[in-house]
């Protein structure tokens, strides 16, 4: 699903204008981006949580040359799901293999 897809449903939803379902969805995600960069995480119950983390310094190799490269350490966004959400996707894997119905748009991603 794409962000303006996103904001098609969320303004279905909630009988707004699309243009204002984006403009929440801009809202939404530059706060989560801001509390991240600030050094703050962020929760969301049953949906998950989102954090920095540090990935230290490593030695790395350039893979056109087989060059050893350095890799400075830096922070990096990392998402992790919560409960209800890892069930809410496991019910949804385990109706494909029961055969029952499926989202054929999202299969081949």
């Amino acid at each position: 699903m794409t962000k303006s897809e996103m904001a098609e449903k969320l303004a279905d939803k909630i009988n707004i204008k699309k243009q204002q379902a984006e403009e929440i969805i801009n809202i939404f995600t530059e706060s989560i981006m801001e509390a991240l960069s600030g050094g703050d995480k962020v929760e969301i119950r049953g949906f998950g949580s989102f954090r920095v983390r540090l990935r230290a310094e490593k030695e790395g190799r350039n893979p056109k040359t087989g060059e050893k490269v350095f890799v400075p350490a830096k922070k990096v966004p990392f998402f992790k799901t919560g409960k209800e959400f890892r069930e809410i996707v496991d019910k949804g894997y385990k109706r494909q293999l029961e055969g029952g119905p499926t989202d054929t748009a999202s299969a081949g991603e």
